[in-house]
């Protein structure tokens, strides 16, 4: 049996493996997206090419941009990757200014005297550019870094910048790049929006901005993430308890290293060295405790009625459980099914039409979002990590079953 102290470093060495709160930052505990990573090397290799990762909030975006450099290795040249995390008041030069502050540049002066030798000095690109930052000067200083080692600048969470000009000269730099065939990748990392702003105001770098969605992560994938973390902490996982996390996660990793690490936690203190289901049903309590305030907020608010027999619980709980489509939206038809089986009975559309609109106002915290037109209405959670709660919510207070769990869980 361990002891208190074994089980306090395990359980510390668990957070290091499971990390709910950050993106992952170590290769060997990336798992999946290897269709993204391909495509980001395919775009590196042609020059002119530039990329643009983009999808819903919390599917791993970071994650990916995080390991980038650690999974990509070149033979003829080393890859230098400056990683920038955009912020609201970034401008065009403050963000380049983060770039070249992470780059060296080799410069040469000639020496005083009889024989014709140089003088190498290693200075930061930041400190030869200084603040004449504009779209040629950036171009000019990435075609001489690009001479010694293949770039890749990594601009993630590109969705925050509010400074318009900003993007408009980013455009301007990724189309200079390309027309001169600079050998420099800017690799955008932001959320759906933000790539449709940015391409239809510059319809003429569609061309060079490689389009890879990050959809959520499949069931395939959720689990190798659960694999890989007990695997390192020299546990192991029943197929049921890997199942019961990847069903509840609904495609976002966030939610699957929260689950597996209170599931791993609980299997830790009960001096076990298998998650079973139990340890998962006991995440799932600890997960729920834990959730953030404004979500917890949000779905009170959402749900609440002075009226015992109202639904509104049950209908976003068949919600959560919908079958999504791109970018989560879907309509009210495949709320249908879930929502018959949470009641017991069969629903019809008009029978919870009204919620749907209702989860889509302001008085109920506008927990969804809607669009289209009268009868061909579609709708989607407005923050991507409610679904999961939801769900999670349903099967604490049991009205998601197992049985119904098994049936939409996927």
């Amino acid at each position: 049996m361990a002891t208190p102290k074994d089980k306090f470093q395990l359980e510390t060495q668990a957070a290091r493996v499971f990390t709910p709160a950050a993106p992952v930052s170590e290769a060997d505990l990336f798992a999946g997206r290897m269709p993204q990573l391909r495509k980001v090397i395919d775009t590196i290799i042609q020059r002119g090419q530039h990329a643009v990762i983009f999808g819903e909030r919390g599917v791993g975006k970071t994650s990916l941009a995080n390991v980038l450099a650690s999974r990509l290795e070149f033979a003829d040249k080393k890859l230098l990757a400056p990683k920038v995390t955009c912020e609201r008041a970034d401008t065009y030069v403050s963000l380049w200014k983060k770039v070249f502050s992470q780059l060296d540049l080799i410069t040469r002066t000639p020496t005083i005297g009889f024989q014709y030798t140089f003088f190498e000095e290693t200075v930061r690109a930041a400190d030869v550019i200084g603040d004449n930052i504009d779209p040629d000067g950036v171009r000019r200083l990435l075609t001489i870094l690009s001479d010694t080692a293949i770039l890749l600048v990594i601009l993630d969470e590109f969705d925050r910048i509010e400074n318009q000009e900003a993007k408009r000269a980013l455009a301007d730099t990724i189309k200079a790049l390309s027309d001169n065939a600079v050998d420099a990748t800017i690799l955008l990392v932001g959320v759906a929006d933000s790539v449709s702003e940015l391409i239809s105001e510059h319809r003429s770098i569609e061309r060079a901005l490689v389009q890879i969605q990050m959809p959520r992560m499949s069931p395939n994938e959720l689990g190798e993430i659960v694999d890989k973390g007990v695997s390192k902490l020299s546990l192991r996982a029943t197929d049921e308890a890997k199942t019961q996390i990847v069903r509840l996660s609904r495609g976002l990793p966030h939610y699957t290293h929260s689950l597996a690490l209170h599931a791993v936690r609980a299997a830790i203190r009960n001096d076990e060295n298998t998650i079973s289901i139990q340890n998962v049903e006991s995440a799932v309590k600890t997960a729920l405790e834990e959730i953030n305030l404004s979500l917890r907020t949000t779905y009170d608010k959402a749900t609440f009625s002075p009226r015992a027999d109202t639904i509104y619980a049950q209908v976003l709980m068949a919600c959560a459980l919908a079958k999504a489509g791109d970018f989560g939206y879907f309509t009210p038809g495949v709320v249908r099914d879930p929502l018959s089986a949470i009641m017991k009975k069969r629903y019809e559309i008009p029978g919870f039409a009204r919620h749907l609109n209702d989860f889509s106002g302001q008085d109920r915290g506008a927990i969804l979002q809607k669009e289209g037109v009268k009868r061909r209405f579609r709708f989607r959670f407005s923050t991507p990590l409610m679904q999961p709660f939801v769900v999670m919510k349903g099967v604490a207070s049991e009205l998601i079953t197992k049985e119904i769990l098994d049936r939409f869980g996927d």
